[in-house]
């Protein structure tokens, strides 16, 4: 029974082609909203990934910080050194300076690091330094800093740092003359513009830091949400470990409200679509009330009227979520494989769209279109049961 009834509401009715377009256009309505709500959320997740990847170069994994300045040492290095032996340590002075070149004044903050340790554990570090090491007044300065002051390699700029010197009667800022033999590309204009890198000891003698003193200690690990844990655990006091998303937490809360909302704003188009398969189901009852009377005046249970109609409405909307599936894995492919949609390189570090598709969106997106169907369908399918057999007979 439910099958007949299903293969003979599905088919094409002449005498009422409007029942069949709007079935049509509920089909095409929950393909369409679905392939759109697929290629949105791997979009936003490429690029959720592409920053999160950039700021986790930048950020570093774990950052071991103390309340004072120079307050760490080598000792403290060793010790953890020794405790962790899977993870890799970089120790940093940092300061905020002012690069100053011709009439051009930049400020940012500048590192004293040791390279060989920062090359192991910094990428963007260790490819800008691949055919050179800065070694005494050297420094290694973000692509954004150089362009703007168009330098060219081994050409002098002058670092200003807020520690005051005397200068006759008055004080001064500290004043060295670098050496520029580099330049790095996060392939974010901020850290570009912000960041630059030089030799840890000769960064210590500027700010007459004692040697092996540092301000903090910069860590990478593969699992940093469990190892800064066991860090904070090992600490001496004044010291504390803070991790990269710790750092970036209102961002990354941003980009998920802004997720969130575009799911729930692209969902309201499939609701809009399942809008057509309740009325295509009513249409269709409106028109076959004088058959489903006579189909329950000759035994039928409401319960195989109920579920023949709810049938039809899964199998509309279900085929238009596996068509859109189908689409919206394709235009993912699409876009992530070929440069259909260019970007400026030199604000999301690649040209190329980033796609990124998590299971789990995968399944909230399937898993919410189904309800909406199945929701859809329900409504019309109670209300061909409910058809009064007598009334209908009689008057139609």
């Amino acid at each position: 029974m439910v099958k007949y009834l299903l293969f003979k509401y599905l088919r094409f009715d002449k005498s009422q082609p409007f029942i069949t377009l709007s079935a049509i256009l509920a089909f095409l309505g929950v393909s369409v909203g679905l392939m759109v709500l697929i290629i949105a959320m791997a979009i936003m997740n490429g690029f959720d990934k592409e920053f999160e990847r950039k700021l986790f170069t930048m950020n570093y994994p774990i950052t071991i910080i103390s309340y004072m300045k120079g307050s760490i040492d080598d000792s403290d290095v060793a010790k953890l050194k020794e405790q962790f032996k899977e993870l890799k340590f970089s120790p940093y002075i940092s300061t905020q300076a002012i690069v100053k070149h011709g009439n051009k004044l930049e400020g940012g903050l500048l590192f004293g690091v040791n390279f060989d340790y920062e090359k192991q554990i910094n990428s963007v570090v260790k490819e800008a330094l691949s055919n050179t090491t800065p070694s005494g007044f050297e420094i290694l300065l973000g692509k954004g800093i150089a362009d703007d002051f168009a330098l060219s390699l081994n050409e002098k700029v002058t670092m200003l740092f807020m520690q005051l010197s005397a200068g006759g009667l008055v004080s001064m800022p500290t004043m060295k003359r670098f050496n520029y033999v580099a330049n790095f590309s996060s392939g974010l204009i901020a850290y570009d513009k912000a960041y630059s890198y030089t030799d840890v000891n000769a960064l210590a003698k500027i700010l007459g830091y004692e040697s092996g003193r540092y301000d903090g200690i910069h860590i990478y690990s593969n699992n940093p949400k469990s190892d800064i844990v066991k860090l904070n655990q090992n600490l001496s006091p004044g010291q504390r470990a803070i991790g990269w998303w710790e750092q970036n937490g209102n961002f990354f809360s941003a980009l998920e409200l802004e997720k969130r909302a575009l799911f729930i704003v692209l969902m309201l188009i499939i609701l809009v679509a399942s809008l057509n398969i309740i009325s295509s189901l009513l249409m269709t009852v409106m028109n076959r009330r004088q058959e489903i009377a006579l189909l329950l005046a000759l035994g039928a249970s409401k319960s195989e009227i109920k579920k023949s109609f709810f049938t039809q409405g899964v199998v509309i909307g279900g085929s238009g979520i596996i068509f859109g599936l189908i689409l919206g894995l394709f235009g993912v492919w699409l876009l992530g494989s070929f440069d259909i949609v260019n970007l400026p390189a030199d604000v999301y570090g690649s040209s190329k769209l980033p796609m990124e598709l998590a299971l789990s969106d995968l399944a909230m997106i399937l898993i919410g279109a189904i309800v909406i169907v199945l929701l859809s369908s329900y409504y019309p399918a109670k209300k061909a049961s409910n058809v009064d057999i007598l009334t209908t007979l009689r008057n139609e």
